[in-house]
Formats: structure tokens, sequence, C-alpha cells
């Protein structure tokens, strides 16, 4: 008697592509959160700058890499490839790591922040659509997932090899930025040798230009819905240098201060590549809601602590919302735009959620100079749980 061969279906694998990508945002994120870890000290310290030039340097180069993601996207419709802007945008960062360690005052750094940024703003709409491009649709919160655990955890070996390479090279951070250098070259040899472009998008559907915010009704209501949906998230997910200060206030020393990213990446890292998985399985309005529940004990818990348990508590919970929500949207903004629009669809997403943290942060900014710091974290817990709400009512409009 013959046995039927075994024709169940096999599971879907994440395609090579994404962990080279994976690898690619791990590497950068660990060259770049080594020189930001250190760069405000760097620039009032040994440059002798003020600090308020120091958030005029990140403010320009936040607005910066916001600006470009639209543009990005755009262009990477238009040419129907991915892979030579992930390559420029790549490249641009790591060109920009040498300049650090050869400021000698503001223009250079200002430079090296600007192109560091806007290489950021390029590569990650394509990034985030070639993932789309290249992974099943069954699969695409797994792959997001992984992309997005991998790339947290560079940003917290970054910091913590920050302050290992400071206390083996006596406090040298020049000598520290030249050490930088070495992981950004990995990232784009990876994207060279290890990233695989697919090509021949629908011409007959090639992007026009989608850069004003009026053109977001050709992506359709779902999608409307997801980009309102994650500037409202945003809004209550302001700069987490608010962490920092948090901590610095309950007693964490000057010195230890990059152990507060390194505590909330690593419940980032853990937790998004399972999320990911999840959401290929579970309503994604609910992983929504549980992110925004999340969020809001996390601003109850730094609002009300003043012991750094408390305080280190509610930075973790901060991560868990991030490692929830954060992967999810890159999913739901690929499967709710047409492929020959998806890296556009990107950029529109990535320019409105960049603006809302910029709004977020100064609105922050502002309550805890003359309210204190409760009442920003309040604040922010009111926003989350507007969005939490928006997610219950509009569950059927992104499922």
């Amino acid at each position: 008697m013959m046995l039927s061969p075994d024709i169940s279906p096999r599971k879907p694998v994440i395609p090579r592509t994404v962990w080279a990508l994976g690898f690619v945002s791990l590497f950068m994120d660990i060259s770049s959160e080594i020189v930001h870890a250190l760069l405000p000290l760097f620039l009032t310290s040994t440059l002798g700058l003020s600090v308020a030039l120091v958030g005029l340097v990140d403010g320009i180069a936040e607005s910066t890499a916001s600006i470009a993601k639209i543009f990005s996207g755009y262009v990477s419709d238009r040419l129907r490839r991915r892979k030579p802007l992930i390559l420029l945008g790549y490249g641009l960062a790591a060109l920009s790591k040498p300049l650090f360690p050869l400021a000698e005052g503001l223009a250079m750094v200002l430079s090296a922040r600007f192109a560091d940024r806007i290489g950021k703003g390029i590569r990650g709409a394509p990034r985030d659509a070639l993932i789309a491009d290249v992974t099943p649709q069954a699969i695409r919160g797994r792959a997001y997932g992984l992309r997005q655990a991998l790339d947290t955890v560079g940003a917290f070996v970054g910091p913590l090899l920050a302050v290992g390479l400071m206390y083996l090279l006596a406090s040298d951070m020049r000598a520290v930025f030249w050490i930088a250098v070495i992981p950004a070259g990995l990232a784009v040899l990876l994207v060279l040798f290890g990233v695989k472009d697919q090509v021949g998008h629908d011409a007959e559907h090639a992007a026009r230009i989608p850069i004003q915010f009026k053109d977001v009704t050709r992506f359709g209501k779902e999608f409307q819905t997801v980009l309102v949906i994650g500037t409202v998230f945003t809004l209550a997910r302001f700069s987490e240098a608010f962490l920092i200060l948090k901590a610095s206030a309950d007693g964490l020393p000057f010195a230890l201060a990059p152990l507060v990213l390194v505590a909330m990446n690593i419940v980032y890292a853990l937790g998004a590549y399972p999320t990911g998985t999840l959401s290929d399985h579970f309503s994604s309005s609910r992983l929504l809601i549980f992110g925004a529940v999340t969020l809001i004990a996390a601003d109850l818990v730094l609002a009300f602590s003043s012991s750094l348990y408390g305080t280190f508590f509610g930075i973790a919970l901060w991560g868990l919302h991030m490692a929830v929500t954060q992967g999810l949207f890159a999913k739901l903004v690929a499967h709710h735009s047409p492929q020959a629009l998806r890296a556009s669809a990107f950029g529109i997403f990535n320019l409105a959620t960049g603006l809302a943290l910029l709004f977020a942060s100064i609105i922050a900014g502002v309550l805890w100079d003359y309210a204190g710091p409760a009442a920003t974290f309040l604040i922010g817990a009111s926003f989350a749980t507007l969005a939490a709400l928006m997610c219950l009512r509009r569950s059927g409009s992104i499922d």
C-alpha cells in the first residue's frame, strides 16, 4: 500500500531580505545611539554650546527627517524600486558619522545631524514598503515585528556600548565617536550584499505626487482612519527625553542617564516580535487598544511616582506600548494602501506622525516648565485615552 505524500501547505517563512533589513537597522542603530547617547554632553561640555542650541540641533534634525520621508516614498513609487533609496539613506547616515569626532563647532555638528536625519528620512518609507513587497500578507505582522525588534536591540546596545567605551577610553568622546563609524559601515555593506529589490510594480498605477494632505483621499477611508489614529497615538507619545528628565529628577545620576533608554528598549525589543506575530492572528484594533491602555498606565505611573523604582516601571510600560503599536501601524499602512502607492503611504504616515511628535514634545516641554512633570504625563494619558476610544469606535475600519 502506497502512502500519499504530505501535501499540507508549508507555513510561510520570513524572507531573507527582511532579515537583512533587520540587521541593517540593528547595526545602524548601534552606531547612531552611541553618538546620540553622548552628543548632548559633547555639545555642552566639549564644544561649550548652550542647552538651547542643543535643542535647536535636534529640532532641525527631526523635522528634516519627517519631511524627507514623504518625498522618498513618492520617488520610490515612481521608480518602482526600493533598494537604491534604501542604500542612499543608509549611506548618508554612515558618511555623517566621521563628522562628529571631527567637529570643532556647531556648524559641523549641525551638518552631521542634518545628513544623518536626511538619510533616515530617505530610507524609511522605501524600506517599510519593501518589507511588504517581499512578505506574504499572512506573516507581515511577524516580519515588521522582527525588523522592529532587531532595530530596537541596536537602540539599547548602542547606549550600553557608549557607557562601556567611555570607561575604557577614559571618557574620550571623540574616540568613542570614531568607533561608532564601524557598525555604520557594516550596515551599508549589508544593504549592498544582503538586500534584494523587488521590481515590476504595475506601471498603470504608478504614483503621482501624493505630497499634500488633500491627496490622502486617494488611499481610501481605511488608510485615513489608520493615519488619524496613528497621529493621535503619537500626540500621546512625546519625546523620550522626558523619560530621562523624569528619571534624573527622581535621583538617577547624570552619568547613568543612557540606562533609561536601555531599559525602555530592552522591553521594546523583547516584545516587538511576539506582538508582531500576534497581529497576524488577532484583531488589530484590540491590540491597539491594549497598547493605548499600556501607555495610559505608563503615564499615570510616571505622573505620580516619586521613586526610581516606580519611574523605571513606568519606563518599562512605555517600552511595552511601543512594542505593541509600532510594528502594527507599519503593517496596517501596508495593508490599507495600494501596492503602487505603498511607499508614498508610508511617507505620508511618517510625516504626519513625525510632525505630531514634534508638536507633542513642544506641549510636553511647556507643561513641564509651567505645571510640572505630572501635568506632562497626564496630558499624554489624555491623548492615549482618546486614541483608545477612536480604536474602539473604528475597529471595523482597520481590522
